[in-house]
């Protein structure tokens, strides 16, 4: 099996993996998950799609995040590392989909509009 290459987004941010076969380590932006991720919370879902699936230590995986903040990234992995599974075996994806990892989170930050402060809060209204 030759390197599964997908990609996942969240928000502003963007993960594209490449997974191979190996011993179960997770390399983003060059450096450890753990390091990268610094809360227990954040690693779990990073590791998510695996624990589901039964594939702790069987896949190697090597990340570039970019864009958005440390949730969004990690959400982004989270799908990525996703459809890479399916990818390598079909049968996953039920249990990747009852869970909700198949899914592409769709919202983003709405836009400022002219004429009031942000998206939706207005300039203060003066009567007189």
């Amino acid at each position: 099996m030759e390197v599964i290459n997908t990609s996942g987004r969240r928000k502003t941010a963007v993960a594209r993996v490449y997974l191979k076969p190996g011993n179960g380590t997770i390399t983003v932006n060059k450096r450890d998950y753990k390091d990268y991720f610094g809360t227990g919370i954040l690693q779990y879902i990073v590791v998510q799609p695996f624990i589901l699936t039964g594939n702790e230590g069987k896949y190697d995986v090597a990340v570039n995040l970019d864009g958005g903040g440390i949730t969004g990234q990690a959400q982004a992995l989270r799908l990525a590392i996703s459809k890479a599974l399916v990818e390598i075996n079909a049968e996953w994806r039920p249990a990747l989909k009852e869970k909700g990892l198949m899914r592409r989170d769709p919202r983003m930050v709405e836009r400022k509009k002219p004429g009031q402060k942000k998206a939706r809060k207005r300039f203060q209204f003066s009567k007189r």
